[in-house]
């Protein structure tokens, strides 16, 4: 069996799993907006037609309109990786989104996800 490739997974499934574990959590689709469109450049406009789209997630991370100025101080481990060593600009935009809704999950507030206040 050949293995899973997720940057070739619809981008509208993967949004729909961020949403689904922020909710869990009590967290609303609306902050997963937030965070998504803080750190890739799009709008809220433009996010909803990638929802509704056959877009795959390679797609939607290649086509950031601009990557926030401060998500390099988004640090830590996800999945047993720390997202400042990966090398991959695609797979580091990825795991970006996966450390913020990780934040979102945990009850961090907003401006302490959007990284204000940090130096």
């Amino acid at each position: 069996m050949a293995p899973y490739n997720v940057m070739k997974a619809r981008f509208a499934d993967i949004y729909a799993l961020y949403v689904r574990k922020a909710e869990r959590k009590g967290r609303s689709p609306d902050e997963v907006n937030r965070i998504i469109c803080w750190l890739s450049g799009y709008s809220p406009g433009e996010l909803s037609q990638l929802k509704d789209s056959d877009a795959i997630l390679e797609d939607f991370l290649s086509r950031f309109p601009s990557l926030n100025e401060n998500s390099h101080k988004i640090t830590g481990m996800v999945c047993g990786v720390r997202v400042e060593d990966i090398e991959d600009p695609l797979a580091r935009r990825m795991r970006y989104l996966d450390k913020l809704v990780d934040e979102l999950a945990r009850g961090r507030s907003m401006d302490s996800i959007l990284r204000k206040g940090y130096s």
